[in-house]
C-alpha cells in the first residue's frame, strides 16, 4: 500500500502558515480547526512543520510565554517527508524512527497533503480488518474434501 492509497481516502485539505506568521496565529488557527500540525510555506516552498510538539517546545523555553514568537523561531525546518510513491512500511519506519505524528507527502516541490501517524494506523488496522474478513469467508467456504464422503454400510 502507497501513500496515495491514504490522500485518497483522507482528502486533501490542507493547513498551511507563512513563517513569518506570530505564532499565536498559528496556535489560534491549529485550536480552531482542531488539527495537530501546520505545513509551513514561503513563496510556494515548504520550509517546515508546526505541530503541537514545537509549540510546546517553544512555550516552555519562553518561560510559558508564546510572547512575539514567529512560526519560524518554533517551526522543525527539516520535515520528514515522503511521496506519494512511498510504501506505507516505509513511512512506519521513518515516523516510529523519528517520532513524527506528521509527514508532509510531496510530489516534487508540490505539496500534496499531510499524513498523520493517525492515519497510518488507521489504515494498517483497516487494511487488517478486511484481510480477516477476506480469510473468514474463505474458511467458511471451504470446499469439502473428496475422500472425506461417508463410508459405505457393510
Amino acid at each position: 500500500m502507497k501513500v496515495s492509497d491514504i490522500l485518497r481516502v483522507k482528502g486533501g485539505t490542507l493547513f498551511t502558515v507563512s513563517p513569518d506568521e506570530p505564532l499565536t496565529r498559528a496556535i489560534d488557527a491549529m485550536a480552531e480547526k482542531d488539527i495537530g500540525s501546520l505545513v509551513v510555506m514561503e513563496h510556494g516552498d515548504l520550509v517546515g512543520m508546526l505541530t503541537f510538539r514545537e509549540v510546546i517546545q517553544c512555550i516552555v523555553a519562553n518561560k510559558h510565554v508564546v510572547g512575539n514568537a514567529t512560526v519560524r523561531s518554533a517551526m522543525d525546518d527539516h520535515p520528514l517527508t515522503c511521496t506519494l510513491e512511498t510504501e506505507l512500511d516505509e513511512v512506519r519506519r521513518m515516523m516510529l524512527d523519528r517520532h513524527a505524528r506528521y509527514m508532509p507527502v510531496m510530489d516534487k516541490r508540490v505539496l500534496m497533503g499531510v499524513i498523520s501517524f493517525y492515519d497510518v494506523a488507521k489504515t494498517v488496522v483497516d487494511s487488517q480488518n478486511f484481510e480477516n474478513r477476506m480469510l473468514k469467508a474463505y474458511i467458511r467456504d471451504w470446499p469439502a474434501a473428496e475422500d472425506q464422503q461417508p463410508s459405505a454400510q457393510l
